[in-house]
């Protein structure tokens, strides 16, 4: 087979670089139920256009009182009130005290007029129509004041703000149903390949079912996009340039193989003419061949074919650029040092991502090949060894960056 060597290797860095500087994020909008919203982006500030609570309302299951009432109350010195009626949680509070007079409440339920604190059944002893309060309260025990929580007219949450359950919570507080948030990026995903075969359908001679659709789908998903599937495409020229065509409907479109160097690798070609490459090559190991380019204002990923090299392209390029144009914040991986298990030679000049599993403080290595999707799937996350270092010897502490 025919090879065209790289024209320039450029360094992870500036690759990046160029990417991030292609990314604009989506100011598109959608108005869905709050409880579709976990992890969404909220598209205006939410104003509080009532008091939350909407009243005092007990915060403890006891008396409604008048706290001067029970100053001076004691275990042998009790004050003795006469009990009005009750207040239930949601009943209309329409009954009014005066002072050595109570009122039995529930925890929620609305202050009556006049009460200002509340005595907690335990240090109470009831009658028929009186109660012994044994222990005095000061204004406002054990009261939940009108918009102590949120107050009307407050800012309470912000254009751009990640939503969670504690915001939802927020937003049902005010009887907001529906909210607008930013839109979801839209990646459009397709295979290339004669030899790669759609899952369901028979595994011929030569054949290898496609790997790279459903694991970069997965990390769309579960990065704050919109993963849309197409099916194989061949590797022509045309059939490659009609798919791009098609795909253009998305906010970012990203082939996985067709981009290293072999004869039929024509995707570059086909950028080159309908768009314009912007590199074509990275220094690092696995996913070397990795492609970036853009076509009417879209960008366009190409990755390496192998499985491995795919999806470790996809967490270093798509997925900073994915949660920028979804106006998430960068993806913090958790990190913790361990011990390498085993002497690795690395290849000076590329950054190698190099997978590991972590037990008992020791990062075990377990790429086998950039062929392989349990290089993966075995781990636990990777280190990165620097381009300019070939040997990392056994026992050396290691930073290792944790997938979850």
């Amino acid at each position: 087979m025919k090879t065209r060597p790289f024209e320039r290797l450029i360094s992870i860095e500036d690759a990046i670089e160029i990417v991030e500087s292609k990314i604009t994020p989506i100011d598109r909008r959608e108005k869905i139920p709050i409880d579709l919203t976990v992890d969404r982006i909220l598209a205006r500030d939410i104003k509080a256009h009532f008091n939350v609570p909407p009243f005092n309302r007990s915060a403890m299951d006891g008396y409604a009182v008048i706290a001067n009432d029970t100053f001076g109350a004691g275990q042998f010195n009790s004050k003795i009130l006469r009990i009005k009626g009750s207040v239930h949680a949601g009943e209309v509070a329409d009954v009014e005290i005066d002072r050595g007079e109570c009122v039995e409440v529930a925890t929620g339920a609305r202050m009556p007029k006049n009460s200002d604190a509340v005595v907690v059944v335990e240090n109470t002893e009831g009658e028929k129509d009186t109660v012994k309060i044994f222990e005095p309260v000061h204004l406002g025990k054990n009261v939940s004041n009108a918009g102590g929580d949120i107050k009307e007219g407050e800012v309470i949450l912000k254009d751009g703000e990640l939503l969670d359950p504690g915001k939802i919570g927020v937003l049902a507080s005010l009887g907001i149903g529906e909210i607008e948030v930013y839109e979801m990026p839209k990646i459009g995903i397709l295979p290339t390949g004669d030899e790669v075969c759609p899952i369901g359908m028979p595994l011929k001679e030569g054949k290898v079912y496609d790997i790279n659709s459903h694991t970069v789908s997965a990390l769309v998903r579960s990065n704050g996009g919109v993963a849309q599937e197409y099916a194989i495409v061949k590797d022509r020229f045309e059939d490659i340039k009609r798919s791009i065509e098609t795909a253009l409907e998305n906010d970012i479109i990203v082939f996985s193989a067709g981009s290293s160097v072999g004869e039929r690798d024509i995707l570059i070609d086909v950028i080159g003419e309908i768009g314009k490459v912007l590199f074509h090559g990275v220094q690092m190991k696995p996913g070397m061949p990795t492609l970036f380019g853009m076509i009417e204002n879209k960008p366009i990923f190409g990755m390496a074919g192998y499985p491995t090299s795919c999806l470790i392209n996809s967490y270093v390029f798509l997925l900073p650029a994915m949660r920028k144009m979804a106006r998430l914040p960068r993806k913090k991986y958790t990190k913790i040092k361990a011990n390498i298990s085993r002497r690795v030679v690395s290849t000076l000049g590329r950054r190698q991502f190099l997978t590991v599993k972590v037990r008992d403080g020791k990062a075990i290595p377990v790429f086998k090949e950039s062929s392989t999707i349990t290089s993966v799937s075995n781990s636990d996350g990777f280190i990165e060894i620097p381009n300019d270092v070939n040997l990392v010897e056994d026992g050396k502490e290691v930073l290792v960056k944790l997938w979850q």
